[in-house]
């Protein structure tokens, strides 16, 4: 039996990261999703606890001065985070580990856990990038500007990550995925 590894999956806003979790998790239901913290509000349609774990400023902050989280970052006006205790338990007890973070949180997992293998979903070219964002239609025109700046950014540190996945076919990369986190297909 391989040993249980943590896979952190980055990449900027509107590559695709949710979608290509939610293919792989549909496939193999072992992998271990872990849900971030964030102090933003939920979206249309999103379950605290499921997408997220929503807590207030005050909360997020004793978390992170406890040392609770593996990681965390602010941006776009609100703070994100990965709750250390429920990864380390899932890596205990065999299970393969999925992250799906911002770059700033790939960064520190990968100083806190060095063995933690960082994959990139980049999308086909930024062009496309910046369709998907509009067309999510989630924002206004001004927080679009603000992510696909951000995205520049991102996209500019694909090599610091041990391997970059193009996310041109969500299936395609979906299988990439699952074989880099080396889960067995039966």
């Amino acid at each position: 039996m391989t040993q249980a590894r943590l896979t952190v999956l980055s990449g900027p806003s509107g590559v695709g990261k949710g979608s290509l979790v939610r293919v792989v998790r549909e496939q193999h239901p072992q992998v271990w999703l872990s849900v971030s913290v964030t102090t933003r509000a939920p979206r249309p349609g999103e379950t605290d606890g499921v997408e997220y774990r929503f807590v207030d400023q005050a909360e997020f902050d004793r978390m992170a001065a406890a040392g609770e989280l593996l990681e965390h970052d602010a941006h776009m006006g609100a703070s994100y985070g990965t709750p250390r205790g429920p990864v380390e338990e899932q890596l205990a007890a065999g299970n393969p580990v999925l992250l799906e973070i911002d770059l700033m949180g790939a960064r520190q997992v990968r100083a806190a856990m060095p063995d933690a293998q960082l994959v990139f979903l980049a999308p086909p070219s930024f062009d496309e990038l910046a369709r998907r964002l509009v067309g999510r239609g989630t924002e206004d025109p001004a927080k679009v500007r603000v992510r696909l700046d951000r995205a520049r950014i991102e996209m500019a540190a694909e090599d610091e990550f041990d391997v970059v996945v193009v996310n041109d076919d969500l299936e395609a990369a979906a299988a990439r995925l699952v074989a880099l986190m080396e889960l067995s297909t039966d």
